[in-house]
């Protein structure tokens, strides 16, 4: 293996990775049985290791508390554009003082121990080394992940190159501006969707100031500098802030080497970890708020909720496989059965929660005929405030339990798909058992748990309703 060419590296990992969603190599309850194991390096960076050895490929996320979660409202999208700018180039490094003040450019450092890299070179470089590298942000955290074939020779030169990217991103101006104009013009293209305006009205009202309720719009890119996001950068991605999850045919020594490799050129913090400021919690809603925006459109687009639970929620699983049974579990659920199949006013219809470290929406989602759309809103109501007040019924437990456990190997039937449950575990800071334990809990929760749990999370008096689309809108009330 360790003669292998780039070239044919990039193809075989490509295969092994087209291999690796197939239960045929893992196994139908393979990954529930893998043990995980969890230490902390020098420089405070948490890592999550599960060893697996099915297939010769490595897959690596890193997390840290750098999401959008953060962003100052006035910038909102700085998260998201300073991940995407991670991957535009790198600096240089060993320059002498007459090339320093060059060497962020991609297109300078002349001198320098090691050149600067811009985006097409390192697409370049990743392309030779059949390895995968890429960042990016959601509300709570930014994420680097990194996948590469187990031979140490090219796993070596993965893990150099990404800690490039990780320690040294150049963030160059002249790239910024061009993203920054491309941004601009998918968000004006998407506020022609009634979609769009549907999901950031409802976001707005459902989390009533908090930064989960915030979009990145034109002049929030505006505001965005640069010198912003490197700033951001330099505050957030600390080694001492990492939870770093490696999953693949690796040894625990092995897994210490690379973790501690990737985070090495990052700055050190000399066992001092500067804390973040905290972020509010999100405000429950005082009342219902119903927003009918004219749009004219064949579908009208429906949101109904509020907000939802923190994933550090102790009625996770009841309300994972209550919301099965209201309209996560799609031609099954109770919202598709009133709202489709009884009265044909949507073709789909569906609920679900997003919790994060904070309270995510919990919302119901259709589209409808403008002229319907009174009706549907009010059958989907009906049907929640019902689910709400009494419960499941034994039968449709049984089925939630026999479909949802019965389809929990599927989730972990891959490399990608294992790094993210153990991502997911480290992030969360759940049980290095959650896996194995996953099924005895699904099986615990009962009738009376799903009829509690739905009642402290929500309150069906008190919920956004967002419609889009007709020709005459009523006042918010």
């Amino acid at each position: 293996m360790s003669r292998l060419t780039p070239s044919f590296a990039m193809k075989k990992i490509a295969v092994y990775a087209a291999l690796a969603g197939t239960t045929a190599l893992f196994g139908s309850n393979a990954q529930a049985g893998v043990p995980i194991e969890r230490w902390q390096l020098p420089n405070g960076a948490q890592v999550y290791m599960a060893a697996t050895d099915a297939l010769p490929i490595v897959d690596v996320q890193i997390d840290f508390d750098a999401g959008s979660r953060r962003d100052p409202p006035a910038q909102a999208g700085l998260a998201g554009a300073t991940a995407g700018m991670v991957e535009k180039g790198v600096r240089a490094e060993g320059c002498p003082p007459s090339a320093a003040r060059k060497a962020n450019s991609p297109a300078q450092g002349e001198g320098c121990r090691v050149p600067a890299l811009d985006q097409n070179q390192l697409g370049e470089a990743w392309a030779d080394l059949g390895a995968e590298f890429d960042v990016g942000a959601s509300a709570d955290r930014m994420s680097f992940t990194l996948r590469s074939l187990a031979d140490p020779a090219l796993l070596a030169k993965a893990v150099a190159l990404a800690a490039r990217e990780i320690g040294e991103p150049s963030f160059p101006e002249d790239v910024w501006q061009r993203e920054r104009e491309r941004l601009s013009a998918a968000i004006r293209e998407s506020n022609t969707k009634p979609g769009t305006i549907a999901s950031r009205t409802f976001g707005r009202d459902v989390y009533g100031g908090h930064p989960y309720g915030d979009d990145a719009t034109e002049a929030t890119l505006a505001a965005i500098s640069t010198a912003d996001m490197r700033a951001r950068y330099a505050q957030t991605i600390l080694p001492c802030r990492a939870k770093l999850t490696v999953v693949g045919a690796v040894t625990r020594a092995q897994a210490d080497r690379i973790a501690t490799d990737l985070l090495a050129r990052l700055p050190a913090t000399n066992g001092a970890c500067p804390a973040l400021p905290p972020v509010a919690e999100v405000p429950p809603l005082a009342r219902a708020v119903t927003e009918r925006i004219p749009f004219d459109s064949a579908q009208a687009h429906v949101l109904i909720g509020q907000p939802g639970y923190a994933r550090r929620s102790p009625d996770h699983f009841a309300l994972t496989l209550g919301n099965y049974i209201l309209g996560g579990g799609g031609f099954v659920s109770r919202l598709t059965d009133e709202v489709r199949e009884k009265r044909g006013l949507a073709y789909s219809v569906y609920s679900g929660f997003s919790p994060g470290l904070h309270a995510g929406a919990f919302r119901v989602g259709f589209q409808t005929r403008p002229d319907q759309a009174d009706e549907a809103v009010k059958v989907a109501q009906d049907v929640l405030a019902k689910f709400v007040a009494e419960g499941p019924t034994e039968a449709e437990l049984k089925a939630a339990k026999d479909n949802l456990i019965g389809g929990f190997p599927l989730l972990m039937d891959s490399n990608r798909k294992l790094l993210g449950n153990v991502a997911n575990i480290a992030w969360n800071d759940l049980p290095l058992d959650y896996l194995d334990t996953w099924t005895a809990k699904m099986n615990a929760v009962t009738v009376a748990d799903i009829k509690a749990a739905f009642a402290r999370t929500l309150q069906p008096q008190k919920m956004v309703t967002v419609v889009v689309g007709g020709a005459e809108p009523s006042p918010k009330n």
